[in-house]
């Protein structure tokens, strides 16, 4: 049997995008979006939920070891950053009299990346 389906939010965050984290360990960082993955809703954020990979030697790393990198987030957990506001912001989707679709912020009404 088929698991029950949610509806898909809106994709309003996109790659090299600033984000703070919201919620979590990491809660108040910010960082640029590396990757986003739509399908499983995580984000790749540069320095921001560092995991530690034990690694074996291999030809890309002959030392092994312990290498910190980056682990995916939930989408939900991160809002976009507002440089003037200094802090995260909630988006909506505006269309301009043009018909080119804008990220606004909410508390502002400034255009966002």
């Amino acid at each position: 049997m088929k698991a029950k389906q949610r509806k898909k939010r809106r994709a309003t965050i996109r790659r090299e995008d600033t984000v703070m984290v919201i919620s979590g360990k990491d809660k108040g960082r910010t960082g640029r979006v590396i990757t986003v993955d739509w399908k499983r809703e995580r984000l790749l954020i540069e320095g921001v939920n560092m995991v530690t990979r034990h690694t074996k030697p291999n030809a890309a790393n002959q030392q092994g070891g312990l290498i910190k990198i980056e682990a995916p987030v939930h989408y939900s957990n991160v809002q976009l950053y507002n440089p003037t506001l200094e802090r995260g912001v909630r988006v909506k989707i505006q269309t301009s009299d043009a018909g080119v679709k804008n990220r606004v912020c909410v508390k502002s009404g400034e255009v966002l990346g």
